[in-house]
């Protein structure tokens, strides 16, 4: 996947910065040590000397590997005294190292000039971040959600009431970020402006995020505007922000429906729509719009793969956001 090379910059900086911390501390602990038994010091002063006659031995290209066996056996005398010290001080062998976060390249990024795991799954992070940064993530709970704003009578005779229907749709959705994995259903939040889709959709990607998921949560005018200026040149060279979208673990595209229209961006939306669904990805979309509404803005191909394959969830009630805003003026 490519990533534009902002993202790389930070991520590289997070490894240099893993890698210093770890390596004052190694010295931090081999300084306190190395007080407490002096001759833990000589050692690895030793220790550093064999190595540089071994290099000697093989350039100098006289009886080398008789003296690479006297060095080999030195040195393992050596680190078998050290263990002895550690030991005696109730230590692991490898206190004295530095005990970085990747085993396998040390922080570095790389093995054996390949891209280490660890690097990939920052820089995947890291995009996630970015893509994230506008949007209030930890703003956003289930316990802050209140039904008290919702209508205890139905709107209509013989019908739900709002506060019954959010009340199943706020336990609903709490089940969903409780028992979510990358094997759970996506869906489709609809209602009117101020409902709660944006609060609950938002609490369950905070669920998701602290469980260690890649989630990116977006609102669709933003996704258009990115999509748009990646396509037409006007962005970061090699950032695709659409691979993130595709490859997350959970994607959320708020307000579906308000994004400047065009081809391309009802083309771009129906392939990020029906690519997840074939991957088996969930996505969540939140939108003011009917299925008929939907239909008329993008396609009946849309609507079908959406109501053949996502959960719905209507929302009912008054705009909270105007009751609150009312009841506070």
């Amino acid at each position: 996947m490519a990533y534009g090379k902002e993202i790389y910059k930070i991520a590289f900086g997070i490894l240099n910065n893993r890698r210093i911390k770890e390596d004052e501390a190694a010295e931090e602990r081999r300084s306190a040590f190395h007080l407490m038994y002096p001759r833990a010091r000589e050692i690895e002063r030793q220790l550093a000397s064999t190595a540089i006659a071994a290099a000697k031995a093989v350039l100098n290209g006289s009886d080398t590997v008789t003296e690479l066996n006297r060095l080999k056996v030195e040195n393992l005398s050596l680190q078998r005294e050290l263990d002895q010290l550690l030991q005696s001080a109730g230590l692991d062998r490898n206190y004295l190292q530095p005990h970085y976060q990747c085993k396998k390249c040390g922080d570095t990024g790389y093995i054996d000039g390949r891209m280490c795991s660890c690097l990939k799954e920052l820089l995947r992070k890291t995009a996630y971040q970015r893509l994230n940064e506008m949007t209030p993530l930890a703003l956003c709970s289930f316990d802050s959600f209140s039904l008290d704003y919702y209508p205890e009578a139905p709107q209509k005779e013989g019908e739900i009431s709002p506060q019954k229907q959010m009340e199943n749709i706020l336990r609903y959705c709490r089940n969903y970020a409780r028992d979510f994995s990358l094997e759970s259903s996506s869906l489709i939040m609809q209602g009117g402006t101020g409902l709660g889709k944006t609060h609950l959709s938002l609490s369950i990607a905070n669920s998701a995020v602290q469980k260690g998921f890649g989630v990116i949560y977006v609102s669709s005018q933003n996704m258009a505007t990115s999509l748009e200026r990646e396509r037409f040149g006007r962005g970061e060279q090699d950032e695709d922000t659409n691979a993130l979208l595709l490859g997350c673990d959970l994607l959320i595209m708020d307000d579906l429906g308000t994004e400047f229209a065009t081809s391309f961006i009802d083309a771009a939306i129906y392939n990020i729509v029906n690519t997840r669904l074939m991957a088996g990805r969930p996505t969540i979309i939140s939108t003011n719009l009917s299925f008929y509404e939907l239909q008329k803005r993008y396609s009946e191909r849309f609507v079908s793969r959406i109501i053949g394959s996502y959960v719905r969830l209507t929302f009912l009630g008054k705009d909270v956001r105007q009751q609150k805003r009312m009841k506070n003026n």
